[in-house]
């Protein structure tokens, strides 16, 4: 019996091209990304026509290059494992026709990959998990509380009810006049300023384990808009701390009360936001203190990447899963 398997993941769901060879589930073999941001920039965010053009051009180019870098044939691989969702049709539609292709040229095993669930399992490069456990998921189009019983289970106890986290990120950092992408940006200011301004926190219900941020998003607008009418200048290290504070302080709080309802042994964090550093303090310090083990992947596993589909893609071909040739690009799959 063959000891060791191979699966190539291909992602197109949004702005990145990318191709990766996963040993196991657990191993990174080859991980090769093109990204688009310089093209998307000059816009102040993906323009879907022009991100679908550019993973056309490129997804031959990452695919050579990753077999190079990891010095293997398809000979070797075992299965494909490809991003069918959620994200822009347009982009996922390349991901998957590549990956239909490639299977049926080379006769092997396909696997449709939810896009989350990658993000989710890019935290298994560092360590194993320990079930139950909590996933919190922060992008740019997703903030999402996930319970996980065992591989490939997923049960959604707390999602967004208007803007995502990343989303409203972006949206402040548009009204800030910062540079694309915004978070980043965001996040580099809030450390040098001040939490000087009470902006909102949306609790919801009791109970609720949800998230809101239209209003806070509203908030920061309205703010810096009143001010530019009265003629004031406010400091933007400052708009960007507070804003910081109110996104953290809630993401925090809901996770550790989620996570101790639950009684999980581990929580992750999943996502393009999990790359936010004042995030990622936040949450090492607050969950070392309850005392509950944390995982967040590194920072060049947070964005989009093959490899993260690829160790989704190689749970579901250890239990059997396969997807037909009628796989594909679903622009609203959900997690299940």
């Amino acid at each position: 019996m063959k000891t060791n398997h191979y699966i190539v993941g291909i992602e197109t769901s949004c702005d990145e091209t990318a191709v990766a060879i996963v040993k196991n589930g657990k191993e990174i073999i080859s991980n090769v990304v093109a990204s688009q941001i310089d093209s998307h920039k000059r816009f102040g965010g993906v323009v879907p026509e022009v991100a679908s053009r550019h993973h056309v051009e490129q997804i031959t180019i990452v695919l050579e290059e990753a077999f190079k870098e990891a010095s293997l044939t398809w000979e070797d691989i075992d299965a494909i494992a490809v991003t069918e969702g959620p994200g822009l049709v347009g982009a996922l539609l390349v991901g998957v026709n590549t990956g239909k292709a490639l299977a049926f040229a080379k006769q092997k095993p396909l696997i449709g990959v939810h896009h989350i669930a990658g993000h989710i399992y890019a935290n298994r490069f560092e360590r194993e998990f320990d079930f139950p456990l909590l996933a919190l998921i922060v992008s740019g189009g997703h903030t999402e509380l996930v319970l996980m019983n065992d591989h490939g289970t997923y049960e959604l106890i707390g999602e967004t009810r208007d803007d995502a986290a990343g989303e409203a990120y972006d949206k402040v950092a548009r009204m800030l006049e910062l540079p694309y992408p915004g978070g980043p940006q965001i996040d580099s200011l809030a450390a040098r300023g001040a939490e000087s301004i009470n902006f909102p926190r949306a609790w919801l219900e009791e109970d609720s384990f949800d998230f809101s941020f239209s209003g806070l998003k509203s908030s920061v607008i309205n703010t810096i808009h009143n001010a530019r009418q009265r003629g004031e200048t406010l400091s933007k290290e400052d708009i960007a701390a507070s804003f910081q504070a109110s996104v953290v302080d809630v993401l925090i709080t809901k996770t550790l009360k989620a996570a101790q309802t639950y009684n999980v042994r581990q929580v992750i964090v999943a996502g393009g936001v999990a790359a936010n550093q004042g995030l990622r303090q936040s949450l090492e310090e607050k969950f070392s203190q309850a005392d509950i083990p944390l995982l967040i992947p590194p920072l060049r596993l947070c964005t989009d990447n093959a490899a993260m589909i690829a160790a989704a893609g190689f749970v579901a071909y250890e239990q059997g899963k396969r997807s037909g040739w009628d796989l594909n690009a679903n622009p609203s799959l959900v997690l299940k």
